[in-house]
């Protein structure tokens, strides 16, 4: 290991590879066109995210004077700096890809063109479109001595207007003005054919105001337009302990996020300088200003792929989840539970069966209470209006929303008083804690005693996110689990000393300390000369504490695989310290989301199934569950399903001691994971050579 280098990959350097990863996707010939112009979307949308939060906290320890290294060895200022350099080559790639996107598409027969390419009655169309739908919207805003700058939104696209007058003189300031495009009208705007043409063609919204601009400004000359966009700092900063109502404050501070200072300005190529400078001047932006030569924002390809009517040959194949067959099986899901467990892989099999675990437990009059956690819900949730069914009924039902889902609590908010009106007990979980463990109890009554059924899931309770997200969800009337599950509720809605958990791993409280436990386990073994071995699938892993764990046990003689999509903070490979450690990511057509966890245990192996990544936040911060699989059949589906992923030599990319990732490629036959995935037999059977 070279000695100048830190023994930990920097959180949002880590973050820089992995946006670079889903970059890799839109670059990839391999991948249809329409679903490279959606990956170009993504990147676009994760790059304003990263900005307004994580690029946020770092400015703000700059301006705050904070000096002090992190754990990875960067001061926020020099990370700052190795940051902007890094996400500028990006921007500059993506561009690049997009660019190369578009002329695919043109020769498909999908073209944006400029104004000055349509036809005559194709120019004609627009206009008239200009007149009848956008010019009316628009609303043009001088700024002078008595009418001051605006207060931009949030990562809406302006246009910047430099205006004169006849017969002014050369050295006069020109007048300035700001036009915001319409966010509430399509970005793209559909050109009619060409005669004889069977070509989709489009113009951009920004394009048509700013051919139309002088309609504004009756009486000007207009000396130049050209877009720009402001990113600000989107995070919440709560006084819980002092809000008297969680959910007014909550939506005090969405307000206030609108109005967060700027983080970062991004303007059209070649901006006129008297127009940046006003910009830089008013928005008191001077390091984080990118110039994009294209489009800003192109999030707008997700909105525009999906529009798009046919050209299945540009799309991915089409997948439809298929419902699980034990429960197709079975007419009487509680029946068929009591009788054994049941695992659902998403968005391969159907995201139906939580919906449908929920609307039975709903209707049925056995059922005495529901209980359940929301942490992103879906626009249209059959889960919520099976729960608000559930209370009208007269069931007892908890639901606890977590209201502090960052750029969800719109949503959130919606649902909570949707549900208070129905009857629910509405819960806000616990002060200082967001609530993310995925979890719903059912508790039922037969033959004289009461019965528990647990759904323990990975992911969110989101039917929407369930088609694009891989996740694994766990059905059971486990009596141990079903009692934690109690316990855990008693502790989120209540007054409850700590538990001694018999099967769950909860945090904040011992999650941390079972991992801890269950490595050590390991490292005992592979010092006494046994097999020792740990398989662990998560999003992220940057605690510092579980690296150094996890570099103990590496250095024991332990052998690690990690499978983590995002951010990883841990350097494998480096003698002496992770030799035998291997890191692995996938980034392909589904968001790899599900948390697996695995140690051989002397051959005693044990599988578990979690909400929480690796993260200081999901250890210290939120109540998160891990929750063990003990019916050995489905052990051994999660241990196929972790072979997949460790043997995909496609879309699988490893990483180096540097900190950077390389495309995994072996002598072995092709193998894509989650292609292999559609087909349920390969991760039902069991053939898992790992251990």
């Amino acid at each position: 290991m070279n000695k100048h280098m830190s023994r930990y990959v920097n959180r949002d350097l880590s973050w820089i590879e992995f946006n670079r990863r889903v970059l890799e996707e839109a670059q990839d010939p391999d991948n249809p066109l329409l679903e490279r112009a959606k990956f170009l979307a993504i990147v676009s949308s994760n790059l304003d995210e990263f900005m307004s939060v994580r690029v946020a906290g770092i400015q703000d320890q700059i301006k705050a004077g904070y000096t002090k290294m992190d754990f990875t060895g960067y001061t926020p200022a020099g990370l700052w700096r190795r940051l902007m350099k890094r996400t500028a080559q990006m921007v500059t790639d993506q561009y690049r890809t997009y660019r190369e996107v578009l002329r695919g598409l043109a020769k498909e027969g999908i073209a944006f063109r400029s104004l000055d390419e349509l036809s005559a009655s194709q120019e004609k169309a627009v206009d008239e479109y200009f007149h009848e739908i956008v010019f009316p919207v628009l609303t043009p805003m001088a700024v002078d001595q008595s009418r001051p700058f605006p207060l931009l939104h949030t990562k809406e696209i302006y246009l910047a207007v430099l205006l004169g007058r006849e017969n002014m003189p050369p050295e006069e300031e020109p007048f300035f003005a700001i036009v915001q495009v319409p966010s509430i009208l399509q970005r793209f705007v559909s050109v009619p054919g060409r005669t004889n043409s069977k070509k989709n063609e489009f113009v951009l919204l920004e394009e048509l105001i700013e051919r139309h601009i002088n309609t504004l400004f009756y009486g000007y000359t207009t000396i130049a337009v050209h877009p720009f966009r402001l990113t600000r700092n989107a995070d919440l900063t709560l006084n819980e302990e002092g809000a008297e109502d969680l959910l007014e404050e909550i939506e005090k501070e969405i307000r206030r996020r609108r109005w967060g200072l700027p983080v970062r300005l991004e303007y059209g190529k070649g901006m006129h300088p008297y127009a940046l400078q006003m910009l830089k001047e008013e928005l008191e932006q001077g390091d984080n200003m990118i110039e994009i030569d294209g489009p800003l924002d192109l999030s707008f390809l997700m909105r525009f792929t999906g529009t798009l009517q046919g050209y299945e040959s540009l799309r991915f194949e089409r997948m439809e989840p298929v419902y699980p067959l034990e429960f197709e099986e079975e007419d009487d899901l509680f029946a068929l539970l009591r009788e054994r467990d049941v695992l659902v892989y998403h968005p391969y099999e159907s995201f139906d069966s939580v919906n449908d675990f929920v609307t039975e437990s709903a209707h049925d009059p056995d059922v005495l209470a529901i209980k359940m956690t929301l942490y992103r819900v879906s626009g249209q949730s059959e889960l919520v209006q099976a729960l608000a069914k559930a209370a009208e009924a007269g069931k007892q039902v908890t639901v606890v929303v977590e209201l502090k889902a960052r750029f969800d609590e719109e949503r959130n908010i919606a649902w909570a008083r949707q549900l208070e009106k129905a009857g629910c007990h509405v819960v806000y979980g616990l002060v200082g804690l967001k609530t993310h463990a995925k979890i719903t109890l059912v508790v039922r009554r037969e033959q004289q005693m009461l019965r528990r059924y647990v759904h323990v899931g990975t992911g969110n309770y989101n039917g929407n996110t369930a088609k694009l997200y891989t996740d694994i969800g766990l059905f059971t009337s486990h009596p141990v689990i079903g009692a934690d599950a109690s316990a855990l509720f008693n502790e989120v809605t209540g007054y409850s000393s700590p538990y001694d958990w018999k099967a769950f791993g909860v945090a904040p409280t011992d999650l941390k300390q079972k991992l801890f436990s269950l490595i050590e386990r390991e490292k005992e073994h592979a010092s006494e000369g046994k097999p020792a071995k740990i398989i662990a699938k998560m999003n992220s892993l940057s605690n510092q504490e579980m690296i150094d764990k996890l570099y103990e046990a590496s250095q024991s003689g332990v052998k690690i695989e990690l499978i983590v999509r995002g951010v990883c903070c841990l350097r494998p490979g480096v003698p002496g310290l992770s030799e035998n450690i291997r890191v692995i990511s996938i980034v392909d057509r589904f968001l790899e989301h599900s948390r697996i966890v695995y140690f051989h245990n002397g051959g005693d192996e044990e599988v578990y199934l979690s909400s929480a990544d690796w993260m200081t936040r999901n250890l210290t911060r939120r109540i998160e569950l891990m929750c063990p699989v003990f019916d050995v059949r489905l052990r051994k589906i999660l241990m196929n399903i972790l072979r997949l992923n460790l043997e995909d030599n496609i879309k699988s990319r490893e990483l180096l001691p540097g900190g950077v990732y390389e495309p995994v490629r072996n002598e072995l036959p092709p193998m894509r994971s989650q292609f292999e995935a559609r087909n349920i037999s390969n991760w039902k059977t069991y053939r898992y050579s790992g251990g």
